[in-house]
């Protein structure tokens, strides 16, 4: 059960082990697009190339679909980014219902742990395999296996180097309950000494606006926690107008100065840097609202009297 293309690198990892896959369970085909087709999911695309058997529940607790999925006779069920399932789904199989989660639980547990993790600043994240219960992310612990954080890594960098580490722990996940040698731990346990955890809770697009006034650091952690999806954003002022800027890409630059938190600076040719707490945010990668995504030279060309914008900061 899984929809992106993080799910179907697990998918393509049990294929090459030979692990039976009796079907494959993922989201509806959507419009997408200028012209609005249907797009197929990553994880159907790649099932309908090995031609395994693809079903498309709208609803989860449909009876026609409870049907379809009992008939199956699955032993196990395996999710990677999915969605919340009902119970009378995850307690189906009779070895259970095992789920891949991109971050060391107990902690980052919800729908954006990957992004949360850079934002937050973590050194350390992962990958971990529990059995699915009725709150989410919360059942016993199968494995984990730990990813540097690195200084410049982006969300969608963390994202492939996860997406690869987690399809090894599944199938390691799959064999290990297959030869019944594991043994579950619970997250209750692992979260009675500390005063709280970390949460991923998802992202939407309000959450995604910069901060201006905030340090350089969190400043720096927040664009590339962000990148290249949802994205990070900014309004600016050009004359009269509001325009909308996506964030992509920024280089810290520490330093002293007396501007006010937000001010622009620009030669109009090479470079764009804003003044914050600590130095500098230098942009190297942005995109304007209904134009292409550019380099900040490329950005700039298009752009001439960049130099009469300025932030805006809440």
């Amino acid at each position: 059960m899984g929809t992106p293309e993080f799910a179907v690198a697990s998918l393509k990892k049990l294929l090459e082990n030979d692990i039976h896959v009796a079907a494959v369970i993922t989201a509806p085909d959507k419009p997408a697009g200028r012209g609005r087709e249907l797009q197929s999911s990553p994880v159907k695309k790649f099932a309908a190339e090995h031609d395994l058997l693809v079903l498309q529940p709208a609803n989860l607790k449909d009876p026609a679909f409870i049907e379809e999925l009992g008939a199956l006779h699955a032993n196990l069920q395996l999710v990677v980014a999915f969605r919340m399932l009902p119970e009378v789904v995850w307690s189906m199989p009779e070895y259970g219902t095992v789920n891949l989660h991109a971050s060391l639980l107990p902690d980052y547990r919800g729908a954006a742990p990957i992004n949360r993790a850079i934002m937050n600043g973590e050194k350390k994240t992962g990958v971990t395999t529990f059995f699915i219960e009725k709150d989410i992310d919360t059942g016993n612990i199968l494995f984990s296996e730990e990813e540097d954080i690195h200084p410049d890594d982006t969300a969608g960098d963390l994202h492939d180097r996860l997406m690869h580490k987690g399809a090894g722990l599944l199938l390691k996940t799959v064999e290990a309950i297959r030869n019944d040698n594991f043994q579950a731990r619970s997250q209750a346990e692992l979260i009675k000494d500390k005063k709280s955890i970390k949460k991923a809770p998802k992202i939407t697009k309000d959450d995604c606006r910069i901060n201006w006034r905030d340090d350089m650091e969190s400043i720096y952690n927040f664009i590339r926690g962000l990148s290249p999806y949802p994205v990070a954003w900014t309004n600016i002022k050009h004359h009269d107008e509001m325009i909308m800027l996506k964030i992509f890409k920024v280089q810290k630059a520490p330093g002293t100065h007396n501007d006010t938190a937000g001010t622009l600076h620009t030669d109009n040719k090479h470079y764009i840097k804003v003044s914050v707490k600590g130095g500098y945010i230098n942009i190297t990668e942005l995109q304007q609202a209904g134009k292409k995504r550019l380099a900040v030279d490329e950005f700039l060309r298009g752009f001439p009297d960049f130099n009469q914008c300025e932030l805006i900061i809440y």
